[in-house]
C-alpha cells in the first residue's frame, strides 16, 4: 500500500503540474484557463493523447506532432518538480487525506507563482486571491477559535512588505509580493509567519550575493522576490518547527 501511495502521489503531481503549466502560460497573457491546449508555435490544437503529462513529451521527443518545433523544456520540468514537491509533502506530513489534498492545491499555486514571477516579474491576482480564498475557507472551518490570529498575521506580513515597497519606491518589493504576504501570513499564523519572511529574505540575500559574484546581477538591480517567498513557503511547510528552533 505504501508503494501504491507513492505512485499515486507522483502521478497526481504530474497531473497537477500539467495544470500549473496551463496557468503559467495563460495567465500572464490574459488567456482564459479553460479550453483545449494549443501549440504556441503552430497554434494547432493538441490532441488529448499528446497532452499526457511527461509521457507525451518523452514519446514525441520534445517536439510538437504537427509542426515538429521543439517544446519548451519548462513543461516537463514543472511537471516533475510538482510531482517531487507532492511526494515530499506526502512523506513529511501526518495530516489526513483532506488536508493533504488541500496542501497539494496550495503547492500547485505556489509553483505557478514561482515560474510566472521568475519569467515575467509579476504575480497574477487570480493566483494570489485564489489561494487566499482557499486558505481563508480552510481556516474558518478548521481553526475557528484562532481565526483572527491568523488573519492578523496575514495583515501584519502584508503591511511589513508594503513598508519595504514604500521605502524602496517599489525597487525592493513589488505590490504582488505584498499581496502574497497576506496569503503566507494567513496560512502560517504565529510564530511561523516571521520565520517564513526571514527565510525568504535570507535565501534571497544568499542567491543575490551568488549572482553578483558570478556577474549575473549587480547592486541596485531588482530581482523578483516572489520565487524566494515561494521557496521559503515550501521550506516552512516541511521544516517549520526545525527552522523555528534553529532561528530562536
Amino acid at each position: 500500500m505504501f508503494i501504491l501511495g507513492l505512485v499515486f502521489v507522483l502521478l497526481l503531481g504530474l497531473t497537477f503540474g500539467s495544470f500549473a503549466n496551463v496557468l503559467i502560460w495563460r495567465l500572464p497573457r490574459k488567456v482564459a484557463i479553460t479550453g483545449r491546449s494549443i501549440c504556441p508555435k503552430c497554434k494547432k490544437q493538441i490532441k488529448w493523447f499528446d497532452n499526457i503529462p511527461l509521457l507525451s513529451f518523452i514519446l514525441l521527443k520534445g517536439r510538437c506532432r504537427n509542426c515538429r518545433k521543439k517544446v519548451s523544456l519548462r513543461y516537463p520540468l514543472v511537471e516533475v518538480s510538482t510531482a517531487l514537491v507532492f511526494l515530499s509533502i506526502y512523506l513529511t506530513t501526518t495530516f489526513n487525506l483532506f488536508f493533504l489534498f488541500y496542501l497539494f492545491i496550495i503547492a500547485t499555486i505556489l509553483i505557478a507563482i514561482f515560474v510566472i514571477d521568475l519569467t515575467h516579474g509579476i504575480i497574477p491576482d487570480q493566483l494570489v486571491f485564489g489561494a487566499y480564498g482557499l486558505i481563508f475557507s480552510m481556516l474558518f472551518l478548521t481553526h475557528a477559535p484562532d481565526f483572527f490570529n491568523y488573519l492578523f498575521c496575514g495583515f501584519t506580513a502584508a503591511c511589513f512588505l508594503l513598508l519595504v515597497n514604500l521605502i524602496t519606491l517599489g525597487k525592493g518589493m513589488g505590490l504582488g509580493d505584498v499581496k502574497f504576504a497576506l496569503v503566507g501570513g494567513l496560512f502560517f499564523g504565529w510564530p511561523l509567519t516571521p520565520i517564513w519572511l526571514f527565510t525568504a529574505f535570507l535565501t534571497g540575500a544568499i542567491v543575490g550575493i551568488i549572482l553578483i559574484l558570478l556577474g549575473k546581477a549587480r547592486f541596485g538591480k531588482q530581482i523578483a522576490f516572489g520565487p524566494f517567498l515561494v521557496v521559503a513557503f515550501y521550506l516552512v511547510i516541511i521544516w517549520g518547527n526545525f527552522l523555528l528552533k534553529l532561528y530562536i
